[in-house]
């Protein structure tokens, strides 16, 4: 997919020789941040620290408790960079509110978005990464020569989130090993794994209940919808931290070509992510209603209620998948 607009696209050795002669990083985050935008931009501020160089990333108050303990110490709400560097962004949309001052600003984005909008100066794109801590692995070994232990940690947690732990499709031998080699710096692959895919809190699992309740099937069970109101999180006392990733549940479904997840949100605007397997394009779906993503895994926000969201998407689901 080509860019939108024009950023210069640079190759690996080139923005580690952009990076080595500047200073003075501010890194930024993507709103409702995930994993792998959290441990990339933090992954990538080790990185450049280590490298003798003044880094930091800006706050993002949407940060959920599991990721707390690993993003301690990179913070900043006020440092005033030379240089604005982005993480896992597609697009300056996602940027979160405390950011919206830096659009049109950026000199680098690092992303495996292949609807990255090209927002940036320079450019660093792999799409054929399963995750940005792929890319942010690639530019420590290229810059320094190894990668440490606290930088390892948090390129784990990047890919192994954006992988489900290695279970998605997405996953491939690079990814494997690159984790393989992020263990031998030091991550703490089980520990890390443990706590991400093999712990769960009591309002969580009554949260998957609910939603499994409220599936429903089309396209002779290929299609499967789900909706997840503020009733539902009220009742569960489901928080940010509970409902990530919900979007993965019904894809398991056996049969389950496409399962969508439609959340409410507190201001009744609809966030909507799709999934499928290789047979559909969820981006392309996605892309029907504004939004975009993977070829697997896409998403869009609606300012419209959940049921109203619900036509829309299944509408989109059928012109795409005919």
């Amino acid at each position: 997919m080509e860019l939108q607009t024009k950023t210069n696209m640079m190759t690996l050795a080139e923005t580690s020789k952009w990076l080595l002669s500047r200073d003075n990083f501010l890194i930024l985050t993507h709103s409702r941040p995930d994993g792998d935008t959290l441990g990339s931009a933090c992954g990538l501020c080790s990185m450049l620290r280590e490298a003798g160089k003044t880094a930091y990333v800006l706050f993002n108050s949407q940060v959920t408790r599991r990721y707390v303990p690993y993003t301690e110490g990179f913070w900043s709400e006020d440092f005033k960079p030379d240089f604005l560097i982005t993480a896992d962004i597609a697009d300056e949309a996602l940027f979160p509110a405390n950011a919206s001052c830096f659009k049109g600003k950026v000199d680098l984005a690092i992303d495996h978005h292949p609807s990255n909008s090209g927002y940036a100066k320079n450019s660093l794109i792999d799409a054929g990464c399963a995750a940005c801590g792929e890319l942010v692995y690639e530019l420590s070994m290229d810059m320094l020569g190894k990668v440490s232990p606290k930088t390892a940690t948090l390129l784990f947690i990047a890919v192994t989130t954006d992988t489900g732990c290695f279970r998605y499709a997405n996953t491939t031998s690079r990814t494997l090993r690159i984790a393989s080699e992020l263990i031998d710096a030091g991550a703490p692959g089980t520990e890390i794994n443990k706590r991400f895919f093999r712990t769960k809190s009591k309002s969580r699992a009554d949260i998957e209940t609910e939603i499994m309740k409220s599936l429903e099937y089309t396209r002779g069970g290929k299609v499967a919808t789900a909706v997840v109101t503020q009733e539902m999180i009220k009742k569960t006392g489901a928080d940010e931290d509970d409902l990530e990733d919900i979007a993965a549940i019904h894809g398991q479904i056996e049969g389950v070509v496409v399962s969508i997840t439609i959340r409410e949100q507190p201001d009744f605007t609809s966030k909507i992510s799709v999934r499928s397997n290789n047979q559909v394009n969820s981006g392309a779906i996605c892309a029907l209603l504004g939004g975009g993503g993977h070829f697997m895994a896409a998403g869009v926000t609606l300012d419209c209620g959940v049921w109203e969201a619900k036509e829309k998407i299944l509408k989109a689901v059928d012109e795409v998948w005919k």
